[in-house]
């Protein structure tokens, strides 16, 4: 009983990530925060999809454990992939920002 109450709360979709909010008038260096933080949660979620067909069983894994805890790895993931540099989001996010920011000035 206890795993299924236990796969169910696990197959519940979480709320998104909720980026903060920045300023129009923002600087670079806080701009370039923003748009890294939102490729680390990009890639977060992109590896969650990747990894949704890999089943956890065998010797060496497996269980609730490994089922509780890879979202959190996923995302970790993410922001280290994000913290060397990333795909490139975060790059075009900042010329995007930049860009609005101009056109408001």
């Amino acid at each position: 009983m206890i795993d299924t109450i236990a796969g169910t709360a696990l197959d519940t979709p979480r709320p998104p990530t909720v980026l903060p909010r920045i300023d129009p008038k923002a600087a670079p260096d806080q701009l370039r925060k923003v748009a890294r933080e939102f490729e680390s949660v990009f890639l977060g979620q992109m590896l969650e999809t990747m990894f949704e067909g890999i089943e956890t069983d065998g010797p060496f894994g497996g269980g609730h454990g490994e089922r509780v805890f890879r979202s959190l790895l996923l995302q970790e993931y993410g922001r280290t992939i994000s913290a060397q540099g990333g795909i490139g989001i975060a790059d075009a996010v900042v010329r995007q920002l930049l860009a609005v920011q101009e056109t408001q000035e």
